[in-house]
């Protein structure tokens, strides 16, 4: 686009008969490349502006200065570069810390995630998740910030740091919520929220407190189908001054529960249309032996419905109970536990 602008220029200036104060503006070119391209493509444009002054006839010192606005904005570009790989790579770093890869298995429950960011170079969202032992068993996290960027950094740490601290001493998930909404409201805005599921696994089942998140999918294994576990009234997010309810879902052994943010189910395809969470493919995808490869299967059907490009970030969270092994002749063993 910057070539086909100073080459306008260029022809202009010749076809007008005014070179000097037209071919001036070929400077314009490297300024507007050293924005937004490497300094590779930025030089390019440079030894292209110099060209056409001398095609075009422009004075010596014409040429001179475009040539030296040209490395001026080489220059530019560079620095520029360099300080963007620096944010990516601090992003990075900061988005692994909020984003810590789940064990495969913890507590006696599998676990598999996947995050996938909107863009190439990827922005820190405002998704987060983490799962802590406890004294009652593995406790879960998954949730969502308002907004992007240092500002969701800022929250996210802070409600991970919040539920570290009161996740191991509180029994009660709905207490634990109160609790949360609480520490977190003081540093919010007025218009500022986190919506959150907080998950309990006990043995047979998994009991939730959802603060205006998306409800979880269950997923059975044999045969493949699934069902939205949508609380029995709506529940606002932390910061909202929510009154958390307790929801108990049973499972039977195979079942899966997958938990996501609104990336997944808000994706649009050419025509407008969301993402159904609960087709028949998906209920397939989630029915793979592998839980990784259960999770890649959804993540490919989500890309193949966004056209192959997403425009919010996704995190998926799939879980189940690891089976209970019986004892030889006869009964469970408690505590023995396999992963399928």
């Amino acid at each position: 686009m910057v070539l086909v602008l100073d080459t306008a220029i260029a022809a202009a200036a010749v076809l007008a008969g005014r070179g000097p104060g037209l071919l001036g503006l070929l400077a314009a070119g490297p300024l507007l490349a050293c924005a937004r391209c490497g300094g590779r493509a930025t030089a390019l444009v440079a030894v292209y502006a110099g060209a056409l002054c001398v095609i075009a006839g422009a004075r010596p010192m014409m040429t001179g200065m475009a040539l030296i606005v040209g490395v001026v904005a080489v220059f530019v570009s560079v620095i520029r570069g360099r300080r963007e790989g620096a944010l990516i790579r601090i992003n990075d770093r900061v988005q692994r810390a909020i984003l810590r890869p789940l064990p495969a298995e913890f507590g006696g429950v599998a676990f598999a995630s996947h995050y996938q960011s909107a863009t190439k170079q990827a922005l820190v969202g405002g998704d987060l998740y983490d799962v802590a032992m406890t004294q009652y068993g593995p406790r879960f996290i998954i949730g969502d910030v308002k907004g992007k960027g240092l500002d969701a950094v800022g929250r996210c740490a802070a409600v991970l740091a919040v539920f570290r601290e009161l996740a191991v001493a509180e029994p009660d998930l709905v207490n634990l919520a109160t609790e949360m909404d609480a520490r977190i409201s003081k540093d919010l805005e007025i218009e500022d929220f986190v919506t959150v599921i907080l998950a309990d696994f006990a043995p047979g089942e998994v009991r939730i407190v959802n603060c205006g998140h998306h409800p979880p999918v269950k997923a059975s294994t044999a045969p493949a189908d699934l069902q939205l576990m949508a609380p029995g009234q709506a529940v606002p997010p932390l910061g909202l001054h929510p009154r958390p309810v307790r929801q108990d879902i049973a499972l039977e052994p195979g079942d899966r529960l997958l938990f996501y943010t609104d990336g997944l189910v808000e994706s649009r395809d050419h025509q407008g249309r969301f993402f159904d969470l609960c087709q028949q493919a998906i209920a397939e995808a989630l029915a793979e032996p592998d839980l990784d490869v259960a999770i890649r299967q959804v993540v490919r059907l989500l890309l193949e419905h966004a056209g192959g490009r997403l425009h919010d970030d996704v995190l998926l969270v799939l879980g189940q109970p690891a089976a209970v092994e019986p004892a030889p002749g006869s009964g469970h063993l408690p505590g023995s536990i396999s992963r399928r």
